[in-house]
């Protein structure tokens, strides 16, 4: 085997344990969201991780060889660092607690866009079009994943900075607050001291 489809193979089942990892963080990911979109976006997410283990199994066919799993150490850093922001955000504002969910979340896309984008660049270069092609393919779910997780942050970011300043505006319905950032603050605050 050449040592650049040797490389290709590692970088495979590096992210086919990737992959695989992350269908089991996801729904817990989901279950924690507050925001019904940021809820909806891992759940659909979840239904294309799961595609991109079988395309990672047909990327593995479209090279010749037999699809193994190599423990990714980074993913497991990642969910676990997806974990405790999980624990934490029990104890934050809604907002701010969603905020940190999406952070942990573009993390971890950050790393499999870069990963994919390694495996399809080898992929090229040994001329394994059809494994390229899968890859390239996963590689624009995982772009448009970290994209739509920054569109729903926006807004998000903005109501957070609203509620900050005290504002009576909430951005999430167009209209104005009946109960206050500072008064919300309160509740947690009583909450927390108990």
């Amino acid at each position: 085997m050449s040592q650049l489809k040797e490389l290709l193979t590692k970088e495979l089942s590096d992210l086919l344990d990737a992959e695989t990892q992350l269908t089991q963080a996801l729904p817990k990911m989901a279950q924690a969201a507050h925001h019904p979109k940021l809820k909806e976006a891992f759940e659909k997410h979840l239904l294309q991780t799961r595609g991109h283990v079988e395309r990672l199994r047909a990327s593995f066919e479209a090279l010749g060889e037999e699809p193994a799993s190599e423990t990714c150490k980074a993913m497991q850093g990642l969910i676990e660092e997806g974990s405790n922001t999980i624990k934490e955000g029990a104890n934050m504002d809604p907002l701010a607690a969603d905020l940190a969910l999406i952070a942990a979340a573009q993390k971890v896309e950050h790393y499999e866009i870069a990963s994919y984008g390694t495996a399809r660049g080898l992929a090229r270069q040994i001329g394994v079009r059809d494994c390229a092609r899968l890859l390239s393919q996963t590689l624009g779910e995982e772009e448009s994943a970290d994209f739509l997780l920054t569109a729903i942050a926006d807004p998000l970011v903005q109501q957070l900075t609203l509620d900050d300043m005290n504002a009576d505006v909430n951005l999430d319905k167009g209209e104005r607050k009946t109960q206050t950032a500072r008064g919300r603050r309160g509740v947690k605050q009583e909450r927390d001291a108990a």
